[in-house]
């Protein structure tokens, strides 16, 4: 069988995309601003190893399959193969027709870039235990910082920015979810605000310059320290701004006035979550207030992240994903009362479609940056996660939590005043 009708026939004859074999067998349409290439039969035995969304990852990165065209639209039109789920007699079915075991013997080893198969280093020790969790973390963050700099631009924020129009630019997005979480935290000069997995310092360096508020961020990445202090020092920063590579179990200071954790609940761990808030609360000051800003699942009930999937294989080593519903209720029964909550997961499709653009406008000095493997990895998972924002299979959610003083009183205002219509308007009344 030529691998043109196995593509019709887990796709369908009219897919909205060109696809071409090295057999020389061709289908879908011609013309498409989407072009599927198979290059060797090692992308088929990926596929017969592990058919669906995986099996198409592992042909990508290590370059026997390539997608010419935007990524973004190439997942959108081929989801029915990404999701393909066939028994073990259609798998078998299938592997005569394209040549028998062949295809599977011997078995062809996972691209490098994918950790959980090839290093056990990723897999040693308990499951978030600081040793095992450092490891995961610079897997991840410790890529490149100029890679970074490409990707994410020139507020090097790499979480979920909040566009405040339609058409803001990613810098001025990613400002503005600073300046956002800031007024959710009701910042004041001479506060003391602690920045849980604080990446390249963004959150720290806008409270400091901002709103005049002695800022600490930790991290694991020790790369991100580094550009992070370097960028302080730059910005004149150094007496309010601190970062350091440093596990956040491991903040010795006490007594803030406000924490902000962005983008650090998704590493914890189910299991670690209650502790994860419970330890927050008990560095934080009555009367202040604590923002998580994280990617959740869209409901309580569902499976956390694929142990074996892309993400967790080639992107987030241990990485887990709880229901907004249910991380409201531990923070609550953890020392917080929960006084906002917000989800802007149509931001998070935004901010990825910009780092797709950027890595694109990058992609040669991306490659030979980080190699061909790494980048691709890059443009793979953040296309899909763009889309997975899209169809609501993840989503975005900002928590916003106050510690009681003893007599119950919060000292929060009646309305939320930390958008800038209402606290223009309070301001002029």
């Amino acid at each position: 069988m030529a691998l043109a009708e196995v593509f019709e026939a887990i796709v369908g004859p009219d897919a909205p995309v060109e696809f071409q074999a090295y057999d020389g067998s061709t289908a879908g349409t011609p013309g498409s601003p989407v072009k599927i290439t198979v290059r060797s039969p090692i992308a088929v035995s990926y596929l017969a190893q592990a058919p669906g969304a995986l099996g198409l990852a592992r042909a990508y990165v290590s370059g026997h399959l390539d997608v010419d065209g935007d990524m973004f639209t190439a997942l959108s039109r081929l989801s029915k193969a990404q999701e393909m789920s066939i028994s073990w007699g259609e798998r078998f079915k299938l592997l005569q027709e394209l040549g028998g075991p062949k295809v599977l013997l011997p078995r062809i080893p996972p691209p490098p870039q994918e950790v959980r198969v090839n290093s056990r280093r990723f897999t040693i020790g308990r499951m978030h235990s600081k040793g095992r969790d450092a490891n995961s973390i610079s897997h991840h963050y410790d890529v490149s910082n100029r890679f970074y700099e490409w990707v994410l631009g020139p507020t090097m924020a790499y979480t979920c920015a909040c566009y405040p129009t339609e058409n803001a630019t990613l810098e001025e997005a990613q400002e503005y979810k600073f300046d956002l979480v800031a007024r959710k935290l009701a910042l004041q000069p001479g506060m003391r605000l602690l920045d849980v997995g604080c990446g390249w310092g963004g959150m720290v360096m806008h409270a400091a310059r901002e709103f005049g508020v002695k800022a600490l961020g930790v991290t694991l990445s020790a790369e991100q320290a580094t550009w992070a202090q370097e960028a302080i020092k730059k910005a004149g920063l150094e007496d309010l701004a601190e970062v350091r590579h440093l596990d956040y179990r491991d903040v010795k200071e006490t007594d803030f006035d406000a924490i902000s954790s962005i983008g650090i609940t998704e590493h914890i761990g189910k299991a670690n979550v209650p502790g994860y808030f419970a330890f927050l609360n008990g560095k934080l000051k009555v009367g202040g207030r604590m923002l998580n800003h994280c990617i959740t699942r869209p409901d309580n009930t569902g499976p956390s992240l694929k142990k074996e999937g892309f993400i967790n294989r080639y992107v987030f080593p241990d990485g887990e994903l709880e229901g907004p519903g249910w991380l409201v209720g531990q923070m609550n029964d953890h020392g917080f009362e929960i006084r906002h909550e917000e989800n802007i997961r149509e931001h998070y499709s935004k901010t990825l479609a910009a780092w797709c653009a950027n890595l694109d406008a990058h992609w040669d000095e991306a490659v030979e940056e980080v190699g061909q493997g790494t980048a691709r990895v890059w443009r793979l998972y953040m296309a899909g996660s763009q889309l997975g924002f899209d169809r609501n299979v993840v989503q975005l959610h900002q928590i916003l939590g106050v510690k009681l003083h003893k007599d119950g009183t919060s000292g929060m205002p009646l309305r939320p005043d930390w958008e800038p219509s209402i606290a223009r308007a309070r301001a002029s009344a």
